[in-house]
C-alpha cells in the first residue's frame, strides 16, 4: 500500500511547528500556488519576501537551465573563476556606494550575519557586539545570540557571550556602544517587529556613534533588500551607508544565495592570519548566482521598483476598515496592524479560508505582512484587498 506524500511529509521531514499548514503544491507561477487538490492560492509573502518574480519566472528557470547545462558545482569558494559569481557581484557593486565593493557569496541570510560577525571581530579586533530588540537575524547560534527575543534565544542557551540588546529607535541608549565594540548589527526597517522603520534620524545618529567608537555598522537587508521596500536597498531611504551589508532571500531569484559586502580591503582580512578565515563550499553556487542576476536584471529592466511602490498604494487606498487600525511599511513590504477587538488567530484563518497565504510577524502578533511578488498586477491588487476586507467582515461577525 503506497503512503501518501503528506504522510510521508510528517514522517521524515523537519517540522517547525505541531501545526503545519499543509498545502501539498504541485505547481507555482506568477503569484499563485496550485495544489494537487485543484486549489489555488494567492502568494502574498513572496516565501517571506524571496520570490520577487514570482514563482516560475521564465527568465530565472531559463538562466537556471543555462547555467546546469555549462557548470554546477566545482570547487570550494575562492578558489577558481566562475563567470556567474563575477558577472553578479559587478552588476550588483556598481549599484551600491564605492565602500560596498566586494561580494563575499553565502548560502543564506543566517550565513551572511554570521560572516558579517566574524568580519567585524576580525577587522576591529574586538568582540562585542549590539544588537536591538525584536530583531530577527536568523537561526544559527551566532545569528540567534544577536537576535532580539529571549524567548526564542532561552531553549538553546548558553550563546556567543558579549551581546548587548538595545531598543529600536531609543538614542538614548547608543552610548552603550564603545572602544570594545565590533559592530553594531540592525535592520534599517525592523521586520518582525511588525515593519518598524527608524524615527528622528536613529539610523543616522547610529552612524555617527559607530565613527566615533570605531565600532561597524552593519545592515541586516536580508528581507528589504533587492527592492522590496521601494528602492533597491532600505537603507537609501535614510542616507546611511553601512560597512558590511548583508542580503539573502530574494538575492538569489529563488534559489539559495546570500551574501555580505564590505570594502575589498576589509575583505582582505578574511585571508590571512589565519588564512581561509572564511569559507563556505555551496556559498555563490553558479546555478543559484545565474538566477538571482538574471532575477534582478529583470527586476531593473521592467522598472518593478516601482510598480511596487505604486501597488503599495494602491494597498493603502483600497485597504480602508475599521478592523485595520494602520499600516506601516515602504514599498511592498507592509504591516497591516488590526484593531484590538479583533481575534487575530481567527483572522488568520478567514484570510486562508479566501485562498490567500498570508502571516504573521513573529514579535507582532496583532499585524499581518502584505509582501506579495513585486510583479503583482494592479487588479490583483484590486481583488485581494476585496478579500481581505471580506474576511475582516467575516472576523466580526
Amino acid at each position: 500500500m503506497s503512503v501518501s506524500q503528506r504522510q510521508l511529509f510528517l514522517n521524515h521531514v523537519g517540522q517547525t511547528s505541531s501545526a503545519p499548514v499543509m498545502l501539498e503544491i504541485c505547481h507555482a507561477e506568477g503569484i499563485y500556488f496550485h495544489t494537487t487538490n485543484g486549489e489555488k492560492y494567492i502568494d502574498l509573502v513572496s516565501g517571506v519576501s524571496v520570490s520577487s518574480l514570482g514563482h516560475n519566472h521564465p527568465a530565472v528557470v531559463e538562466a537556471v537551465k543555462k547555467q546546469a547545462d555549462k557548470y554546477m558545482h566545482l570547487m570550494v569558494y575562492g578558489e577558481f573563476v566562475q563567470s556567474p559569481q563575477t558577472a553578479y557581484a559587478d552588476w550588483l557593486t556598481k549599484r551600491l556606494p564605492t565602500k560596498l565593493d566586494n561580494v563575499y557569496y553565502v548560502n543564506s541570510g543566517s550565513e551572511a550575519i554570521e560572516g558579517a560577525m566574524k568580519l567585524a571581530k576580525r577587522c576591529t579586533g574586538r568582540s562585542n557586539i549590539i544588537a536591538f530588540k525584536n530583531s530577527y537575524h536568523g537561526s544559527t547560534q551566532g545569528a540567534m545570540s544577536i537576535l532580539g527575543d529571549e524567548t526564542y534565544r532561552s531553549g538553546f542557551l548558553p550563546l556567543l557571550p558579549g551581546i548587548s540588546h538595545l531598543d529600536f529607535n531609543d538614542l538614548s541608549q547608543l552610548d552603550q556602544i564603545n572602544d570594545q565594540t565590533a559592530a553594531v548589527i540592525v535592520e534599517p526597517i525592523q521586520a518582525e517587529a511588525g515593519i518598524v522603520e527608524p524615527e528622528d534620524d536613529f539610523l543616522k545618529k547610529l552612524r555617527r556613534k559607530c565613527d566615533e567608537t570605531g565600532a561597524m555598522l552593519v545592515f541586516d537587508e536580508i528581507q528589504t533588500g533587492m527592492g522590496r521596500t521601494g528602492k533597491r536597498f532600505a537603507f537609501e531611504h535614510y542616507g546611511v551607508v553601512p560597512d558590511i551589508l548583508c542580503v539573502a532571500k530574494s538575492f538569489g531569484g529563488g534559489m539559495p544565495l546570500g551574501a555580505f559586502i564590505s570594502s575589498r580591503e576589509v575583505m582582505k582580512s578574511l585571508t590571512f592570519n589565519p588564512p581561509l578565515g572564511h569559507i563556505t563550499t555551496f556559498g555563490g553556487h553558479p546555478v543559484s548566482c545565474s538566477a538571482g542576476f538574471a532575477a534582478q536584471q529583470c527586476i531593473e529592466s521592467e522598472n518593478l521598483i516601482s510598480h511596487g511602490r505604486a501597488m503599495a498604494e494602491k494597498y493603502r487606498t483600497l485597504l480602508k476598515h475599521d478592523g485595520i487600525s494602520k499600516i506601516r511599511g515602504k514599498g511592498l513590504f507592509l504591516a497591516v496592524e488590526i484593531s484590538e477587538y479583533l481575534d487575530p488567530d481567527k483572522l488568520m484563518q478567514k484570510i486562508f479560508e479566501k485562498g490567500m497565504v498570508v502571516d504573521q510577524f513573529l514579535f507582532c502578533r496583532n499585524a499581518f505582512r502584505i509582501a506579495p511578488p513585486l510583479i503583482i498586477k494592479e487588479e490583483e491588487v484590486q481583488n485581494t484587498s476585496t478579500l481581505l476586507l471580506e474576511a475582516l467582515d467575516e472576523s466580526i461577525a
